[in-house]
């Protein structure tokens, strides 16, 4: 009896992993994409360059030779636009005490702006002993004007505060945060912080299969195109090509939505999408997530670096946040009988379940995971000019790509729907 378990265990591999070969996840048809994305001529792929537009121009017409529906009356071009600060110059005083320029930090879009203690602004106290980065952090996340006076034990590391004044979205009604380095116990206060502003143009990559009987329910599968560019050469080499990180991932995305396609029986709406500008803050998974509603996703398959064999070798990747939903589990019971094995995440002190593009949509409760295998611990090439193509196991690659596809069908399908992330595993 179990040897003929095995058998037709072993039958059904072939026949799956054949059908994946006849629709579209082949080896040839991996390194054809992977080389255009992860070449020269793509200049590293930094966003703000033509050479980024070109690469949308390549993914958008691959989600068009695949038979995609673009999601937005743009194409498949998902555009949006963010401001960037550029500082001018800032004052402050508290108590009637004018303050060092170097104590006061301005988070803000405004290319003027006043306050007093007559604004309104909540304040905030960060003592000594607190924990600089989780504090800075729960203020920035609160989305309230405020003021918060930092203790002097932190004069050494106030500084990396400037790390919030990032671009904001031109839509977005962001919070003014000012950070001052004092003990003060303010009576009053006034700041005036100018800046210039940028507006810059992004654009995700982004196309859907409907579903035939589900279509309000949506299955992502994510990665993004942008990585570093050109930067300090190394010998000859200036070039970032960023073939693992991550046009791996974009090369999965591409070839899982002809693969879908071809099968044409998905019953939830499947959403393929190629982010823009994850190397700068993660913007473009930012804005794709504020265009859908949490409760309609039923899942999200971001997919980041897998050109290389992980710690357990072939055959095998790892999922962030295993523990979170039980979609790991049940990716793994699809594919019983396979030579694949998903693993939970084994670099969980670097906290990638929160560092990739998953992580917005994640944080709204949706099942959204990174499958990755890129050793953290020893990965080589990692944000080198050495993370070409040549590196890559593109038979290996292949065969992971399959394994996300024949994992995610009773999801696809609508017949397992995964559990979502609760409020308290978000720590």
């Amino acid at each position: 009896m179990k040897k003929t378990f095995v058998f037709f265990a072993i039958i059904a591999n072939v026949a799956a992993c054949a059908q994946a070969g006849k629709n579209g996840i082949d080896v040839k048809e991996v390194q054809r994409i992977e080389s255009t994305l992860a070449s020269d001529e793509m200049k590293g792929r930094r966003v703000g360059t033509p050479e980024m537009d070109k690469a949308a121009s390549f993914i958008a017409d691959e989600f068009k030779k695949a038979g995609l529906v673009p999601v937005s009356g743009n194409g498949f071009l998902q555009e949006f636009f963010m401001v960037r600060p550029k500082f001018v110059s800032i004052k402050g005083e508290v108590n009637d005490q004018e303050l060092d320029p170097k104590n006061i930090i301005a988070v803000t879009l405004e290319a003027e702006l006043k306050v007093d203690e007559k604004s309104g602004y909540a304040i905030e106290y960060v003592t000594a002993g607190q924990d600089l980065r989780a504090r800075s952090s729960e203020i920035m996340k609160a989305q309230k004007n405020t003021v918060a006076f930092f203790d002097t034990s932190f004069a050494k590391s106030f500084s990396r505060l400037v790390n919030y004044k990032r671009a904001g979205f031109k839509s977005a009604t962001s919070a003014n945060v000012i950070f001052v380095l004092g003990n003060y116990q303010p009576a009053t206060f006034k700041f005036k912080a100018e800046h210039t502003l940028e507006q810059i143009r992004f654009a995700n990559v982004v196309g859907m299969l409907p579903g035939k009987t589900k279509k309000d329910e949506f299955v992502v599968f994510s990665g993004h195109y942008d990585h570093l560019g050109i930067g300090k050469p190394v010998g000859t080499d200036s070039i970032f090509n960023g073939a693992n990180d991550d046009a791996a991932g974009t090369t999965a995305v591409i070839t899982l939505a002809s693969y879908f396609k071809k099968l044409n029986n998905n019953e939830r709406t499947i959403i393929f999408a190629a982010f823009t500008a994850e190397e700068v803050g993660g913007f473009g998974s930012q804005y794709f997530s504020r265009q859908l509603e949490p409760a309609k996703v039923m899942a999200m398959f971001n997919i980041e670096m897998i050109g290389t064999e992980s710690k357990w070798g072939k055959n095998s990747a790892y999922i962030t946040g295993y523990e979170k939903t039980n979609m790991g589990d049940i990716l793994q019971k699809n594919l019983q009988g396979t030579a694949f094995t998903f693993h939970p995440d084994p670099y969980t002190t670097q906290n990638l379940f929160y560092r990739s593009d998953n992580a917005t949509l994640a944080r709204l409760g949706v099942p959204a995971h990174t499958i990755s295998t890129s050793k953290m611990d020893d990965e080589p090439n990692y944000h080198k000019v050495s993370d070409e193509v040549s590196t890559l196991d593109l038979e290996n690659m292949a065969q992971i790509i399959k394994a996300i596809a024949e994992s995610s069908r009773s999801i696809i399908s609508g017949k397992d729907t995964p559990s979502r992330v609760k409020p308290e595993d978000l720590n």
